[in-house]
């Protein structure tokens, strides 16, 4: 006798064709600095189970002529414009890029852009994890917004939610015992610094710079910087 249909055998069926890519961003999701809550959000962020528009639409939750964007921007509120298209909450992202000194992360899939932006700096651990930070805090303050503007009729300006990810931040990395190389009060301008990470990141910029023809960082930069 056939095994037959078990519930089990469909949850196994479903989840064997999730994509690689997807398992390979939740299990760089969870962080021991951040809060339990944040990164249980950002699992469910990168499925695709927060509750969008969107998702309650095709739940029949809610009719699909209410499924627009909260901001008024006329698009349909789904993950990837919630949280880096919508021209009113994703240009929160160029100013904490700004605020980190870095700039290049431009794709429009939420999963995509998770994985540019923690291995922009490269592979060494202490900006790794510092960016992975930064990405999931971000998120969340953009998810409280967007939440604040739907149920309470409240909205924050983007310096304000700029200012929400340094200080989040800030006393984040203060909760794990995090020893700064120069006061907090420098952190507003330059987060990296107070790290003891700006110049190892300054160095793997530079590093980038110099390419040969087919794109790879050349031998002679790469010398060169062993030196610095």
């Amino acid at each position: 006798m056939g095994s037959g249909y078990t519930v089990c055998g469909v949850y196994d069926l479903l989840t064997s064709q999730e994509q690689p890519l997807l398992h390979q961003n939740l299990e760089l999701i969870w962080h021991k600095k951040v809060p339990q809550k944040v990164y249980i959000f950002a699992w469910r962020l990168l499925r695709d189970r927060l509750p969008t528009k969107e998702n309650l639409a095709n739940r029949g939750i809610i009719s699909m002529e209410v499924r627009l964007c909260i901001a008024g921007c006329g698009h349909v509120e789904d993950l990837n414009h919630l949280f880096l298209s919508c021209p009113s909450s994703g240009v929160l992202w160029p100013l904490v890029q700004a605020w980190l000194g870095v700039e290049g992360v431009e794709s429009q899939i939420i999963s995509d852009y998770f994985l540019q932006f923690i291995h922009y700096t490269g592979g060494l651990k202490s900006r790794r994890s510092f960016f992975h930070l930064i990405w999931l805090l971000s998120v969340w303050v953009l998810c409280n917004d967007r939440n604040d503007r739907l149920f309470r009729n409240k909205q924050s300006s983007l310096p304000q939610m700029l200012d929400k990810v340094k200080s989040y931040s800030l006393r984040w990395l203060k909760t794990s015992n995090v020893v700064f190389s120069f006061g907090s009060h420098n952190w507003w301008s330059n987060p990296l610094l107070c790290l003891g990470i700006a110049r190892l990141f300054c160095n793997l910029t530079r590093l980038y710079s110099f390419r040969d023809c087919y794109g790879t960082p050349c031998a002679a930069a790469i010398t060169m910087l062993v030196l610095i």
